[in-house]
């Protein structure tokens, strides 16, 4: 998919430390980030979604699984080609953290462990990366940073969709919201680029979308076992 803007952004200011210009506009710090965490969840995600076909014990698992490789390997090639873009050199392996996820998968000593081991690792780690996913649609100062996330956030979205709908995430076990007066009191201050009423707005269209989109492969897998195996 090609990733469009609509062309060169001018400033008459100075930019902030960290910053550079691009022909899309200002490139900061954050909108780095976003890019490297995208690049690496596909490198962890879809090996995942790749084990679950031989490792899962649930065929919904597997199905969400299957759904998940194919969406990765579509996001890395446009997170990719977003980056040579903007001159941001991506990594070319996952975190230690995301790779101790994907040795405990390999691990699980039951496919029912396999299974809820995946559910709970990837709705967690969807769930941190939607907060800066959303952050970066609602304040980036790039176009096509601002373009390529709102793909992003209709993926991570639709996967947190369709993880919950295999029925075993523990959502007592996930960090619970924390408002910006929160993180105030607690020492953290806000950033600059974060807007709430945003971040709620792009939120209520992802969830459409993801709510949509699980529904529908719900649907279809529903109606492939009604019909004999193959």
């Amino acid at each position: 998919m090609q990733v469009a803007a609509t062309g060169p952004q001018a400033t008459g200011t100075a930019l902030p430390g960290g910053y550079s210009m691009t022909s899309f506009g200002p490139l900061g710090p954050v909108d780095r980030e976003f890019l490297t965490k995208v690049r690496q969840a596909g490198l962890w995600e879809g090996p995942a979604g790749t084990m679950a076909q031989t490792k899962a014990a649930d065929e919904r698992v597997k199905e969400v699984g299957r759904q998940l490789a194919t969406d990765h390997k579509g996001l890395d090639q446009q997170v990719r080609q977003v980056s040579a873009q903007l001159g941001v050199p991506l990594p070319d392996k996952p975190s230690d953290e995301q790779q101790g996820w994907l040795n405990e998968m390999n691990a699980a000593a039951t496919p029912q462990q396999f299974d809820d081991v995946f559910s709970n690792r990837l709705r967690a780690a969807h769930g941190k990366v939607f907060a800066l996913v959303s952050q970066i649609r609602s304040g980036t100062r790039n176009e096509l940073v601002r373009t390529f996330a709102q793909t992003a956030v209709n993926v991570v979205m639709k996967h947190m969709t369709l993880l919950e709908s295999i029925g075993n995430v523990n959502f007592a076990a996930l960090p619970e919201p924390v408002s910006g007066a929160s993180s105030a009191a607690k020492g953290g201050a806000p950033d600059a680029t974060f807007h709430p009423d945003a971040i709620w707005a792009v939120a209520g269209l992802a969830v459409a979308i993801g709510a949509i989109a699980a529904f529908r492969m719900f649907r279809g897998s529903r109606g492939s076992r009604r019909r004999p195996a193959y």
